[in-house]
């Protein structure tokens, strides 16, 4: 893997940094720390440059499913990352050709869900597939109980928690359904406090994080941080997302809940790299992204975090091809 030492391709070396811990008013929150800022590095190119993919990670292997390219706004790839190779192949495409959607992974196997199938959020499908690398083959799965894309999902306890989106109508939605693979079924669960989608979905520490988002364009960004607890089947609000962004990649790696670039500041993509320390209850900033990025996805394997794909530009400008890899001490 090549590191960020030189100038190329637009990168730039990212000196350390003194960071101070964000004051949420919820929880106490400490007032400095000193923390290592991590380093970026780039891993073997994905063969195809394309933006507003799913990503997921099962058996030290990483997934980019779907997503939209110049030529078709929904496509039905399936690219596989070795990471002990570093090398990509080509695996069984999706059933249908998506944009938006989400992917996660449970034992050992891909669950695809949701998506749009149109430009500008148009299309919205409550489709859901099951992708097995061992057999390289896809099976549908029981529909969501309603259409969405840009929906944000998550393992929790073995079953896939589906949150927020935008519907047939381009609509955000509040809705929140569980999935349980014995049974093949969604149940409806408490809904998001607010509508939104673009967002990041996180479980950590028995509990979902929902952060971020938007509530229509990427002008209507949010700090929202709200914090699911299953066993009351409630939502209360956690400290706030320092930088107000939706369309991240986020995942939990080492502990905190990284979230990571995002659309749209000032016409530009966001690099910002925050990570939410579920052990202090405190948000802090790491060496960001030497040019921001949307519509990616982010998976953690081991002592590294696997960023692949998206759109160094606002609305799908600028796709890449390009896989990064944050790593921590």
């Amino acid at each position: 893997m090549k590191k960020f030492s030189f100038r190329a391709s637009g990168y730039i070396l990212v000196p350390l940094f003194l960071f101070i811990a964000c004051s949420s008013g919820v929880r106490p929150q400490s007032s400095q720390s000193i923390v290592p800022s991590g380093s970026w590095s780039r891993g073997a190119p994905l063969p195809i440059s394309i933006s507003e993919v799913a990503v997921a990670a099962t058996e030290d292997k990483i997934y980019v499913i779907g997503g939209s390219t110049p030529e078709r706004v929904d496509q039905p790839t399936n690219y596989e990352y070795d990471i002990a190779s570093n090398t990509w192949r080509e695996r069984a495409p999706l059933p249908r050709g998506l944009t938006h959607a989400a992917a996660v992974s449970l034992r050992g196997k891909i669950y695809v869900v949701g998506g749009f199938t149109e430009s500008g959020h148009g299309g919205a499908v409550n489709l859901v597939f099951e992708y097995d690398p061992a057999t390289d083959s896809w099976r549908s799965r029981a529909p969501l109980n309603s259409p969405r894309g840009s929906v944000g999902v998550t393992v929790l306890d073995g079953k896939i928690h589906a949150i927020g989106g935008r519907g047939v109508d381009r609509v955000t939605v509040a809705t929140h359904e569980v999935y349980d693979p014995a049974t093949d079924r969604w149940s409806l669960l408490a809904q998001l406090p607010k509508a939104r989608d673009h967002l990041a979905v996180v479980a950590g520490d028995a509990f979902i994080h929902v952060i971020g988002g938007r509530l229509n364009s990427s002008a209507e960004n949010v700090d929202l941080h709200d914090v699911y607890n299953p066993a009351t089947n409630s939502w209360h609000p956690g400290p706030p997302l320092p930088t107000p962004r939706s369309a991240v990649a986020a995942a939990l790696y080492q502990g905190k809940i990284f979230v990571t670039g995002g659309e749209c500041l000032n016409k530009r993509t966001y690099p910002q790299n925050e990570a939410f320390d579920l052990k202090s209850g405190t948000w802090t900033s790491f060496a960001p992204m030497a040019i921001g990025r949307h519509g990616f996805g982010a998976a953690a394997v081991g002592r590294n975090l696997y960023f692949a794909a998206g759109a160094t530009e606002c609305g799908g400008g600028e796709r890449t091809n390009e896989l990064l890899v944050f790593s921590l001490p």
